[in-house]
């Protein structure tokens, strides 16, 4: 890991942000729980390399207790970008006194379950049906994701946190 730093978003990093939320997500919307989120209205940590490039991004909600990651995306997987972007939304939430840092996948998102618990995340809840309710606000959803799994269910993890 390295060769980068994390830091929250400016105005400079809109459209590297916004053509990662577009390879990733298709566009700047994501539906979870069934809320329809544009992320480009959320606070935004960015991983930044050397020459200055976002390399990786991280939007995410706070509410009452929590911070929800809504979307975390690296340009390139594996390079330990999508680790230090939850350690900076665990320490941001840390920061506001808030007790958890949580977000959602879906029930064929085999790698990113792994990623997240390998990071401390557990699985707390599982709502079965969300993905087919997601479709209703955005309709390009796909009825079978990875690995041709049918995409039905919403995955709840989260990680709680000490002062």
């Amino acid at each position: 890991m390295g060769g980068f730093t994390v830091r929250e978003a400016g105005p400079d990093d809109r459209a590297a942000v916004d053509a990662l939320h577009e390879r990733e997500w298709g566009g700047p919307y994501v539906v979870a729980h069934d809320v329809r989120y544009d992320l480009r209205t959320l606070p935004t940590l960015v991983a930044v390399d050397g020459a200055g490039a976002v390399v990786g991004a991280l939007a995410h909600h706070r509410e009452a207790d929590g911070l929800e990651v809504v979307s975390v995306v690296a340009a390139v997987p594996g390079g330990g970008v999508g680790t230090a972007l939850l350690d900076a939304a665990a320490a941001t939430a840390r920061a506001a006194g808030l007790a958890r840092l949580w977000l959602i996948t879906t029930n064929d998102n085999l790698r990113a379950l792994r990623f997240y618990q390998r990071r401390g995340l557990r699985l707390v809840g599982v709502d079965r049906g969300a993905v087919d309710r997601a479709r209703r606000l955005k309709p390009e959803i796909p009825l079978v994701g990875e690995d041709g799994i049918p995409l039905h269910d919403e995955l709840i993890l989260e990680r709680r946190l000490t002062p």
